[in-house]
This record gives C-alpha cells, structure tokens and sequence, in this order.
C-alpha cells in the first residue's frame, strides 16, 4: 500500500544534497526532525526543524554519543501501522509516527584510509545510525529509509507522483539499499579490528564493497558482472584517473590489474604487456622507450590487443611508438602532456593514471570463490627466500641479474610457469601448462619465433637464463631448456628428486639457484 509521509528524522554525516531535498520536504508539509549538524545546516538555510531532543524531551548526552537511541525514536519508526496493541502504546508513550528516515554514517572507512589514528577510527565508528538504519529497514512495510545522497532525487520523484506518497516495490528497493550499506560498514569495521589485532584469519569473516562500475558483461557476453571498491587506496585499477578511451571491461580490469602487480616488482624502469592475464613480454630499460621495445620484442603477436603496464610516467616519445600498437589498455603512474596528445588521436585506447605504484611488499589478502565459501589467503608479496647456488658452475654477474629478473616474472606467469630471460627482458614464456616440461618447451619455441620476427636466425633461447615458478619434479624440464640453449636455471627446490635435477645441470654445464620460495598462481 501507499505510506504516507508526514513526519521525517534527518541525521547525517554527508551533507551533499542535503538543503535541497530538506526545503522539498518542507514544501511538501513535512515535519522534520534532526539533530546536531544537520539541524543546524538545515536551520541555517531557512527549513524549519524540531530538534530530536526537543521531541523526546530528553537531552543529547555523552558528547552526543546517545541522542537517538530513545524509545520515542525507535517506536516512532518500528510501529506497525493499524496494529491495535502498537498503536495503544504509542498513544500511551506520546510517540508520534517517523515516516522517512534519512541517515547516512559517520565517516568509518574515510577516517581509516586518511590514517587515522586509532581512537580516531573508534570514534568515528557510527552506532545510532546503523540502529535507526535497521530499524526503519526492518519496517519497510511504512517507512521509507534513505542512506545515500544519491537517492535523494528518486524520493522527491517518488513523493511527486505519489502526493507525498512512496509505493512499497520503492520502499523495499530502499530497505535493500539500507541494509547494504549496513552491512558493508560493519564488515569495513571487522576487517578493520582484525587487522589491528593482527588476526588474519578470524573465525567469522564479513566481506563489503561499493559498486563503482556496472559492466556491459562478465569474462564472456552472457555472464553478468560489476566493479567493486572495497576502499583500499592502494595504487591500481580501482584508485586511477581514466583520462580517455572506451569504459573497462571486466577482462580489461582483471588484466590490467594484473600487469601494473607485476611492473610494481621492479624498482628499475620496467614495461610489461599482458594479455590474458599473463604476461607476453617484460623488461627493463636505461628507458622507458627501451624497455618497452625490449618487452614488445619478446612476443609482437601477442601483444596485439593487450594490456601496457609501465612503471615510471609515461613521455611523448613512449607514447608514440605505444601508439603504433593496438592495444587496449596503457597504466601507469603519470601520463605526461605530450603522451596524451599523442594517445587522445586514439580515442578508443583507455589510458589510466594512477599517481603512484603499490608496494609488492605490502602485506593483504587475495580472495577467491567457490562453491560454498571462499579461499583467503596472504598477498604473495615475496620473491625469494633465499638464493643459494647448488650447482658446481657459479652464475656469472649477469646471469644472476637475469635470474632473479625472470624469477620475478615467473611469479606473476600461470603455473606451470617457465620464463627465458636475457639482458633484462623476458625472451620466452610458458605459462599455464599441465606439465612444467611442455611449458619449458612452449617458452624456447617462443623464443625461437620471436628472434625470427626480430630478423634473427638464431634464438633468443641461446645465452638465456630460465626461471621455474616451483621445483622441476623431473630432470626433463631443466633438459629441455639447456637443449633450447639457456646457461643458468633459478627455481625453489624441494622436489624428491632434486639430486638427480642437479645432477643433470652439472652435466649439462648449466648454473642452478635455488630460492626456497614458490609461487604457484593458479
């Protein structure tokens, strides 16, 4: 049925919006009631207003801790309308109906990114809010509840077609609205307490997010699927300006994310493209220009149509060679403004300026689904646990450099993971096999094929350096790269038989680093 609104409580932290829908509801002959701040902005703008505590008759007490939790309050909007016994009792206790909340929280997760303290974050830890949230949530059958600025203008729409009347398929889309927002403020405070404990792993978990971008599609056309922000500021897809191009698909946020990782590693200038998630080229640079090419070099074909991650601000002279490539999406920290005169003739190309790069040491949680729950666990926010050289041939200068290189790579390739790496740059890369052994091989035919692009008829492979995401369980893996012509091979260790795998690489001239450390990315 119709719900009349007659009277209105109005209490809210963010006041965006806030004097005109209050002069609308005026106008209308509504009565509203508010307190402190939003009373005061209201007043000040020539609404009229009944203070809270005027209409208890009890006063704001505890520095304004305690001013709403009050039975005439709560009665007035958790009555049900037309129930005898309800009605008696709000006519014994003088408590009139509350037909609109509008409340929005204090400002949680905002105090949280800015820093804050830790008393700081307590106090800005809302209780009256969420209470009067759900109490008017609950009650949606008569009352309309507002929490966000933005459906200010739907409630006056609704109360003009109405004649101050809201229908109840409107008050239950704001009651779902409502509890939403409740609910993400109690995980974002949950997570928040754990984090000060240190418990990364609690027994009850609550996950919250605010939708930032709702997609054309999911990883395929007929799947549906939405960006959420779950207010971490750290650097990446979902804290970048997008400065031009077409709007982020869900495979180019998923992409995108997963190149700027990886460019992150490196403190050297770095360029890296991705394409599905795994990257096709990676490499170092005296610059920017040099460690794109370096990169593009690796893999021209795959390339095509993928993702450019760069780790310093992107300059006129980058851009234009970027710009003879399709790509889909450029990242980095800063676009100069020579490479967006450049890249704005392309106006499809989405460009992304982040303003800094996150710190792959930084600690955090990765989560996945599955039926029935869900997989958390640590940020893989290391790369080597150590390095120690098990082979009688020691890596040259060089080859070490290259390893630890490719190692890094190797971390952000799909398991089974094999990179060939040389001077600085990703030659070869097998990503995502069943057997390690065909991803060594898959890497040293890319590497091949890409020196024939390059106009050279001998491969890359020769003179490489090979990283392995997880120990070789057999020796044919190893043999497959030394075959393919690389001199020093970087893996974690452990397997039964790694005797028998050093074994070979002495036989095969080859230097060995072992790291102690895996990483699996499935």
């Amino acid at each position: 049925m119709q719900a009349q609104i007659r009277r209105a409580l109005i209490s809210v932290s963010d006041k965006t919006g806030l004097v005109e829908f209050g002069k609308f509801l005026s106008q209308s002959g509504v009565e509203i009631l508010s307190t402190g701040g939003s009373a005061a902005a209201l007043r000040d703008a020539g609404v009229d207003v009944v203070e809270v505590s005027e209409h208890t008759g009890f006063p704001e007490i505890m520095d304004g801790r305690v001013k709403t939790l009050q039975p005439t309050i709560h009665g007035g909007l958790l009555a049900v309308r037309g129930n005898p016994e309800h009605e008696a009792a709000m006519e014994k206790h003088k408590i009139a109906p509350i037909d609109l909340l509008v409340v929005n929280l204090y400002p949680f997760e905002e105090t949280v990114a800015g820093g804050a303290a830790f008393d700081g974050c307590i106090e800005n830890i809302d209780i009256g809010g969420p209470a009067l949230i759900r109490a008017a949530a609950k009650n949606h059958a008569f009352v309309s509840v507002v929490v966000d600025p933005d459906d200010y203008g739907r409630v006056m729409e609704e109360m003009k077609a109405g004649d101050n009347a809201t229908t109840p398929a409107f008050r239950k889309q704001l009651a779902a609205t409502a509890y939403a927002r409740t609910g993400a403020y109690d995980a974002a405070i949950s997570g928040w307490f754990a984090g000060q404990l240190g418990d990364t792993l609690p027994q009850r978990i609550a996950f919250g997010g605010t939708r930032k971008q709702i997609m054309r599609y999911g990883e395929n056309p007929h799947q549906e699927a939405a960006f959420y922000g779950n207010g971490d500021n750290r650097p990446g897809v979902a804290t970048a300006r997008q400065l031009q191009g077409k709007e982020l698909s869900f495979n180019n946020l998923n992409d995108t994310d997963a190149a700027f990782e990886l460019v992150a590693e490196f403190t050297d200038t770095a360029c890296a493209i991705i394409k599905h998630a795994n990257p096709c080229g990676v490499a170092h640079g005296a610059t920017l220009k040099e460690a794109y090419q370096k990169a593009l070099a690796c893999d021209t074909e795959s390339a095509f149509g993928g993702i450019i991650a760069l780790n310093r601000a992107l300059d006129g002279e980058t851009a234009e060679l970027i710009a003879d490539l399709f790509a889909e999406v450029i990242i980095a920290p800063e676009i100069d403004d020579a490479a967006r005169q450049i890249l704005g003739q392309k106006k499809n190309l989405r460009v992304l300026a982040t303003g800094a790069m996150p710190d792959p040491a930084a600690p955090g949680m990765t989560i996945r689904s599955l039926s029935g729950g869900y997989l958390l666990q640590s940020r893989d926010n290391q790369v080597l646990e150590s390095l120690t050289v098990v082979t009688k041939r020691q890596p040259s200068e060089q080859e070490m450099i290259d390893l630890k290189f490719a190692f890094t790579v190797a971390k952000h390739v799909k398991s089974n993971a094999i990179i060939y790496a040389k001077n600085g740059a990703t030659v070869g890369v097998g990503a995502g096999q069943m057997s390690r052994v065909n991803s060594s091989r898959i890497a040293a035919w890319k590497a091949a094929d890409a020196a024939k692009v390059a106009g050279d008829e001998t491969s890359w492979a020769i003179g490489s350096v090979v990283a392995s995401d997880a120990f070789f369980p057999f020796a044919d893996g190893l043999l497959a790269a030394a075959e393919a012509g690389a001199t020093a091979i970087i893996q974690p260790g452990g397997s039964m038989r790694d005797d028998e795998v050093i074994a070979a690489a002495d036989e095969a001239g080859l230097a060995m680093v072992m790291t102690g450390m895996r990483h699996f990315r499935h």
